[in-house]
């Protein structure tokens, strides 16, 4: 089985490394946005880098674009069965299409978020076939989701 492992960079990108022990048995590979943090992973494993967006940026729409191509052919080149993500923004293109052509979803709403919920989180409960949050308060924004602890 084939796993897509999908975040943006900073902690997001830090929580998802947290999944590894999980998947190792698997066929993996990451999707992450391209920074001085990210950089250094592909010298451990298979990465596919996205444009960083950020919603402040003048090329937002530009990068947005960009990284949705980018997604669509990552899917079409790797075809993973799983698509796991913990946020943010650039990583909801690839959990989309990963949906409509079939893949399994797993979203794990960010450590970081305690009390409300991301923007990426709400978009991606509605169709995401397993959503974990690592804190009990966010049960009722998100009330079926499973609750497992933090990753860290």
């Amino acid at each position: 089985m084939k796993v897509c492992l999908v975040s943006s960079t900073g902690g997001h990108l830090m929580e998802l490394q947290k999944i590894i022990p999980g998947v190792k048995k698997h066929q993996f590979f990451f999707v992450t946005e391209k920074s001085e943090m990210s950089k250094d992973l592909k010298d451990k494993y298979k990465v596919y880098y996205l444009v960083q967006q950020e919603r402040k940026n003048i090329q937002f729409i530009t990068n947005v674009i960009t990284n949705l191509f980018k997604s669509l052919y990552i899917l079409i080149k790797e075809n993973p069965k799983v698509i796991i993500s913990t946020g943010a923004g650039a990583v909801f293109p690839i959990c989309l299409f990963g949906k409509l052509t079939g893949k399994k979803i797993v979203y794990v709403e960010s450590f970081a978020k305690v009390n409300s919920p991301s923007l990426t989180g709400k978009l991606v409960y509605k169709f995401a076939d397993e959503f974990y949050i690592q804190w009990e308060s966010l049960q009722e924004f998100y009330p079926k989701a499973k609750y497992r602890g933090s990753l860290y």
